[in-house]
């Protein structure tokens, strides 16, 4: 049997005359619209924001030499005011008293508005 030879040739109804028309140009007004739409809505994006030389110079941070003795320290500072007494504010007289002197007051005078328990020991 003979073989029939096939040559290339141009396939005429792939994309026609018409849409590479009006598909081109309207692709090309597209991206224009939407680069101006992108420009419209973020106005700063085209300020230049590079760092100029020498760059500023900042304090290394402050680190922390003895955790475990600043640590203490503050925890004494607490508990001095916790067994302390002193002024808050004298003018107000306001102090503040030993927290075991308070818990005791409290247990025998109760909270001023706090009602009233109603278990019987």
């Amino acid at each position: 049997m003979a073989e029939k030879v096939l040559t290339a040739r141009h396939e005429p109804t792939d994309v026609g005359e018409r849409f590479i028309w009006i598909g081109v140009p309207s692709l090309l007004v597209s991206v224009l619209a939407l680069a101006l739409l992108t420009l419209w809505l973020y106005p700063g994006a085209t300020i230049d924001r590079t760092m100029s030389l020498p760059l500023p110079q900042y304090p290394n941070p402050q680190l922390q030499p003895s955790p475990r003795e600043d640590m203490a320290k503050f925890y004494g500072e607490e508990m001095r005011w916790l067994n302390g007494a002193g002024w808050i504010d004298k003018a107000h007289g306001i102090a503040h008293i030993p927290i075991s002197d308070a818990m005791r007051l409290v247990v025998q005078d109760g909270i001023p508005g706090w009602p009233a328990s109603t278990e019987k020991h």
